[in-house]
This record gives structure tokens, sequence and C-alpha cells, in this order.
């Protein structure tokens, strides 16, 4: 478990906190200062964990997909409304919209799935880094709270982010829901076009849409690893896939990810 540490601004279990202002509609309890706007990650962890109130509880999410569609304020308040789509005998889907000030800043669609025995693969392993304990903190963006992050070594010299890190949980998460939603709220931290050769972006990446699938139960408040890859570059956006693995190597979810992309 991760060491206790003193906090500077909200934990992560604060950011995920929410009121429940009616029986599908949601608000988030914590706010903070940041010049950059909401961090995409949270308002789809809080999403996420909205929707997850909605489900019955054996329930687990494995994919959800997500639009970012306006810039959001980390010092207001998001209304969270669920649209209870479907429930059926193992899947439930849910809608979430998430709004500030009467303005639609991100929408998902969530599914979730009673888990059913069957084959265990996975066709990819994790790659061979540095363990995580050898390796200083990296200090990133003020808009990350309650995740300690470390970096190994990168696919390309010199890269303006990094593509493979290390990440956890300061705070410990005791069920399965905050365990997804800490998932999310990291899947959008960094960027796999870091990693395209030669190639320098002007600015840090803006996100248009986020995919995550859930293969595996992971446990976030212990050291898990980000790999991102890029795919594509073209017409002013950029596309990146990864793989969040477990420190024992486990598959524990897949990423897609479409940002705008615009060099000098």
């Amino acid at each position: 478990m991760p060491a206790p540490a003193e906090r500077v601004g909200p934990g992560l279990l604060d950011l995920l906190d929410l009121e429940r202002v009616e029986v599908n509609l949601f608000r988030s309890t914590v706010l903070h200062d940041d010049p950059r706007g909401l961090y995409g990650g949270q308002v789809a962890a809080q999403a996420l964990r909205a929707a997850a109130a909605t489900v019955e509880p054996d329930r687990h999410p494995h994919s959800l997909h997500g639009y970012f569609l306006s810039r959001g304020d980390a010092s207001r308040r998001v209304l969270l409304t669920v649209t209870r789509d479907r429930d059926g005998g193992s899947y439930s889907n849910r809608r979430v919209v998430a709004v500030q000030q009467g303005t639609v800043i991100f929408n998902m669609t969530a599914s979730f799935h009673r888990t059913e025995p069957g084959p265990d693969y996975q066709a990819h392993a994790a790659p061979a880094l540095q363990p995580p304990g050898g390796l200083p903190s990296l200090e990133t963006r003020s808009s990350l709270h309650g995740i300690e992050i470390r970096a190994p070594e990168q696919p390309e010299p010199d890269q303006q982010w990094p593509s493979r890190v290390w990440l956890r949980a300061r705070d410990s998460l005791d069920d399965d829901i905050l365990h997804a939603c800490a998932l999310t709220y990291i899947s959008d931290m960094f960027t796999g076009l870091a990693a395209v050769p030669g190639l320098r972006q002007t600015g840090p990446p803006t996100s248009i849409d986020h995919a995550v699938w859930f293969y595996r139960r992971v446990a976030l408040d212990d050291w898990v690893l980000m790999d991102l890859q890029p795919e594509s570059i073209a017409g002013g956006r950029g596309m990146y896939t990864g793989r969040i693995f477990s420190r024992d190597g486990r598959l524990a979810a897949g990423i897609a990810q479409e940002s705008v992309f615009r060099t000098a």
C-alpha cells in the first residue's frame, strides 16, 4: 500500500465523491482551482460512478465510450444525469450527461456485466520495464490529484510526454467500483502520440473521444502499468491505443482515444 503523504489539494476519493440529488441525478461535491480547466479523466470517472450507482451491485463495468464536448471548470460542480437504457439478464446499459452552467461538457455510454465463468486468455504481455520501486516520482500537471506516478524508460528519446507510466492511487480503495473509477481517472492522463518518432506537438493534447474496456479487475491502490501506442495522425487529429497491466502482468484494461493534434 502507498505510504501516507502530505496532501496538497483534494484526494482521489474526494474527487470521486458524488451527492445523489434524485434517483438518476448526481452532483460532484469537491471544488478546486485549476487554470487548465476540469481534467477529462475526472469527469469521466465521476460519470462512471454515477452510472454504477444505478445498477445492481453484482454488475461490473466492462466498457465505456465518451465524448469531451466543452471545456469544464474545476471550480464548479458537475451535474450528472443517468438514463437507464436497459437492464437485461446479464448486462445493463447506461447513458450519462455531464453539465456545467447549462452546457453539456461530456457524455458517456457505459455497459455493466454480471461476471460469468469461462476461458481466460490475453494476447499481449506487459513490456519488460524498470519496476516502480526504483524510479523517482514524476511531477506532472497540477490537475492530477491523488495519484503517484513513476516513469520507466520510454520508446522514443526526449518524448514531450511519457507514454509508459507506473501509477497507483494514494488513497485506499475499498470496492471494485472505486477501482474501476480510479482506472478511468488515470486513463486520460497521458498520450500515446508522444511516442511518434521525430514528431513534436505544441502544448498538451486535447481529448475528443475516449473509450475504456475493463477486461479484469485490478487494484488501483497498487501499481499498474499504462502502456500507450500511437495509431494515426491525420487531419488535425491523433489516435492512440493503450493497455493497462497489473503489477504481476495481467491485462486489466484497454484504451482508445482520439485527440486534437496540431503542430507548429
